[in-house]
């Protein structure tokens, strides 16, 4: 039988760390109603905040979208300027 390790690794504010914990317990439990799992830890760990705020996926998706958005419209723009050519 094959296992496979899930690492999940959260960044959230010290204040807030127990609250995530406790509730990331009880999310493992109602898995634990549907699926067998072995194992498992929940480890708190410090870390510094580098000062520097970095770009979500969201952000990222939007900004992909905005570019593809631009390409279509400059596609467009050429496409148009074309068919005056031709006419």
């Amino acid at each position: 039988m094959a296992y496979q390790k899930i690492k999940v690794e959260l960044v959230v504010f010290a204040d807030e760390a127990d609250s995530v914990v406790a509730e990331l317990n009880q999310a493992i439990d109602l898995l634990e109603v549907k699926h067998t799992i072995f194992g498992g830890e929940i480890e708190i760990a410090n870390v510094q905040h580098s000062g520097k705020r970095s770009k979500s996926a969201l952000r990222h998706t939007l900004a992909a979208g905005e570019v593809a958005a631009a390409a279509i419209r400059l596609a467009a723009d050429k496409v148009a300027s074309a068919y005056k050519r031709v006419i």
